[in-house]
């Protein structure tokens, strides 16, 4: 086995013999390096894209979400809030109020989301920080409001103005004749003091003290739809889940942040699965340059092999010395390709030279894992292309 891998090495180094055997050899080799690169950077970036997505999410979702599991208004809030306060693991908890409202400003209106806080919401999902113009509700009035970019800048809405206010429509329930506007319903102007970046899970939001989304859908101060929750770093959220299930369970339904953003996490897994499998087809054809150069390599050597037979090389060396040779190939595209892409992938990091847009680079985050993944593909497809295109048969041993 020693002496197949050293003339295998050889064979890949080695300047003498055929020129086009040589140029087809470092073109396998070089086509391997560009797929592990290619591979390799693209992984990076969509790791980066996942994690920025999940920080854009994570003011959103919080560690646990407890709701009703019949109807919106949660049941039995005095005795979940004391449950909670005397739990040991729990950090922070608020209650929380969404639906969906009518946003109008002027002559411009939009479909928006009203989120209803209480003030202990920062504390769990802290938006305050996001926040790059104006400020953050002191929720000494109801109708002081935070509002996602996008649906400022389409309604053209000032911020910070105590002459302009724009105004907030939520649909009356019940029945009976509508006779004028006021009977379809409930209004409230609003004062936006502050503009906070959306995404997609945060589009067309405006965040506001939860009194005003109890005033105009006429609950009561205490009702609220979910109450949100932040747990000690340290603490499982499951096993926190589990007690309050089997304390509430026939009454409310609590979900992770992970099964909040199910959907989400589905998406990613799914482009995520896609990316591996395509650039894993791009190096499984990639090796195809490899059987050539195995093969282009066998006939070119064929004197030579004679000669090893000769000297006590059985067809199992031979073979080895083959496999060796596309073994080594392999190798060094995977290596050369790790360096090259994770070079390109640090330049990126520190210098953001590729934009996403015009204000955003596209990100990019270098994982072990990725490196696990790309070498695994690459060795995988190398081995067995490898394997399959060393096969010696008598016929080449024998003929002149």
């Amino acid at each position: 086995m020693k002496n197949a891998f050293y003339i295998a090495s050889r064979y890949l180094i080695s300047k003498k013999g055929s020129t086009a055997v040589t140029f087809i050899t470092w073109l396998a080799a070089f086509a391997m390096v560009a797929a592990v690169a290619a591979m390799f950077i693209i992984i990076s970036v969509f790791s980066g894209l996942e994690e920025l997505n999940k920080d854009m999410i994570a003011n959103l979702h919080a560690d646990l979400t407890i709701k009703s599991k019949s109807g919106k208004v949660l049941p039995d809030i005095d005795k979940l809030e004391r449950s909670l306060r005397s739990n040991s693991d729990v950090a922070n908890f608020s209650k929380v109020i969404e639906e969906k409202v009518y946003l109008g400003y002027k002559d411009n209106g939009e479909i928006a989301y009203l989120r209803g806080v209480d003030s202990a919401y920062i504390h769990v999902n802290p938006i305050n920080e996001s926040i790059f113009y104006g400020k953050y509700p002191d929720f000494k009035y109801n109708n002081e409001v935070i509002m996602e970019n996008g649906l400022d800048n389409r309604l053209s809405l000032p911020v910070n103005s105590s002459q302009d206010f724009a105004t907030i429509l939520m649909p009356k329930p019940g029945k009976g004749i509508i006779q004028q506007e006021d009977d379809i319903f409930n209004k409230k102007d609003i004062y936006v003091s502050g503009i906070f970046p959306g995404n997609e899970q945060l589009d067309n939001y405006i965040i506001a003290p939860i009194e005003l989304a109890q005033e105009l859908l006429g609950l009561p101060k205490s009702a609220c739809y979910q109450i949100v929750i932040k747990l000690k770093k340290s603490i499982n959220p499951e096993l926190v889940k589990a007690d309050l299930v089997k304390a509430f369970g026939d009454k409310i339904v609590v979900n992770t942040k992970s099964e909040e953003n199910a959907a989400f996490w589905k998406m990613i897994n799914t482009e995520k699965l896609m990316i591996y499998l395509i650039f894993g087809l791009v190096i499984f054809i990639t090796t195809f340059n490899l059987a050539g150069a195995i093969t282009i390599l066998q006939l070119d050597k064929k004197e030579q092999a004679k000669a090893l037979i000769a000297l006590g090389f059985n067809k199992t060396d031979l073979r080895l010395t083959y496999f060796f040779t596309g073994l080594l190939i392999v190798f060094f595209g995977v290596v050369c390709g790790l360096l090259i892409g994770s070079a390109i992938c640090f330049t990126q990091i520190q210098t953001g030279f590729f934009k996403a847009s015009e204000n955003l680079a596209f990100p990019v985050r270098i994982e072990l894992f990725n490196y696990i993944v790309v070498s695994a593909v690459a060795l995988f497809f190398g081995i067995i292309i490898s394997l399959l295109f060393s096969k010696v048969n008598k016929r080449y041993l024998i003929e002149k």
